[in-house]
């Protein structure tokens, strides 16, 4: 019944809930709280995903909670025993997909550190394999919902699934409607990157990394063995490639292989890792980096082809530090040039570099 399912989690998994919702259209919802003790604190939610919440509480006559409770929850643990039971070594739990057909599904779970808390327990409890969460970048901190899957024991986070998007154009309607959708690929490594970071640069998760006790499965716009190495740097034990394989097929990892080992082979290195989690002593506040320095650019003459885009871009994006000679060369103004270097970005042949870094002038 449901009154038992209080008695089904694992010992000392606790979830506080408050009352049950009206109704199970999604709502706009306070994000929880996941205190750094691990227990969690009663907080308001009035969206669908709230329905698993009222697990903890007496039975509710709607259909609709009777649905969430008596099929939802249980196929967690059914789909993720049929999977130990067909010789999967691992079962990944979808707590990120933006397009789930029902309200508190996928993504909604991820936004919410109760529901993973509890999800992954009961799962946990289920197969002997390893559970790990995946997580939704839909969300405005990391921290949180990791914090949530560590205290439910799970051997690991992979983080992160699609961001959500519309899309306007006529290829993506389906039968003339548009609706909202995951967007993948390059430009959300840098996403993901820093909600990788908010995992892995967390004390508590950190030494759960070390300790091998929970690791890290990376990503997010990986293409090249540079993207991969990124994630291993800041922390991931391990990588996952989607869309580029997508685009450009399984022998992708080939090359990821190939040019992490070289890599390694250039820097002396012999075990992949040594290079988990080197940068994130690097990783600082933005009010910690250096202030007192800057770095100029440079103009390389024979490279320039006096195409003009850095003295546009400097003039109405930047901070008019560039003027022309008379051979309609760029020539860097000291005093109004801040480091930005957005010169060098939009530089089409490379001809603009940093020269070394000096002092600021008073």
């Amino acid at each position: 019944t449901l009154l038992d399912l209080r008695a089904q989690l694992p010992q000392g998994v606790q979830v506080q809930v408050d009352g049950p919702p009206a109704e199970l259209a999604p709502a706009r919802r306070a994000q929880p709280r996941l205190a750094a003790t691990g227990q969690q604190r009663p907080h308001e939610d009035h969206g669908g995903a709230h329905f698993q919440h009222q697990l903890m509480r007496d039975a509710a006559p709607a259909e609709t909670f009777r649905f969430y409770v008596n099929l939802i929850v249980p196929l967690f643990r059914f789909a993720a025993k049929m999977a130990e039971d067909a010789g999967c070594d691992a079962v990944e739990l979808n707590f990120s997909c933006p397009q789930m057909r029902l309200t508190g599904l996928g993504s909604d779970i991820g936004q919410n550190p109760e529901l993973i808390l509890f999800y992954t327990s009961y799962v946990k409890e289920a197969v002997d394999i390893p559970v790990i969460p995946k997580m939704t970048p839909n969300i405005m901190s990391m921290t949180n919902p990791a914090l949530a899957c560590f205290y439910a024991g799970a051997h690991g986070i992979s983080a992160i699934n699609t961001i959500k998007s519309i899309t306007m154009c006529k290829d993506a309607e389906v039968s003339q409607k548009k609706t909202v959708s995951g967007y993948s690929g390059k430009a959300v490594k840098p996403i993901a990157l820093r909600m990788i970071y908010e995992i892995t640069g967390t004390p508590l998760l950190q030494r759960a990394g070390v300790e091998k006790h929970m690791d890290v499965s990376g990503i997010g716009g990986i293409e090249t063995w540079r993207d991969a190495l990124d994630f291993i740097q800041l922390g991931c034990r391990n990588v996952q490639v989607c869309t580029a394989v997508m685009e450009y097929g399984y022998r992708i990892v080939d090359d990821l292989i190939l040019g992490l080992k070289h890599y390694m082979q250039e820097r002396g290195i012999t075990e992949l890792k040594t290079l988990v989690g080197e940068e994130l002593k690097n990783v600082v506040l933005p009010a910690d980096l250096d202030r007192d320095t800057m770095v100029f650019p440079k103009v390389d003459r024979n490279k320039c082809i006096g195409c003009g885009r850095c003295y546009i871009s400097c003039r109405d994006g930047g901070h008019q530090a560039i003027e022309f000679d008379e051979e309609r060369k760029p020539h860097i103004v000291g005093q109004r040039c801040v480091g930005c270097h957005l010169c060098k970005l939009v530089c089409p042949t490379g001809a603009i570099s940093a020269a070394k870094r000096m002092p600021k002038t008073r």
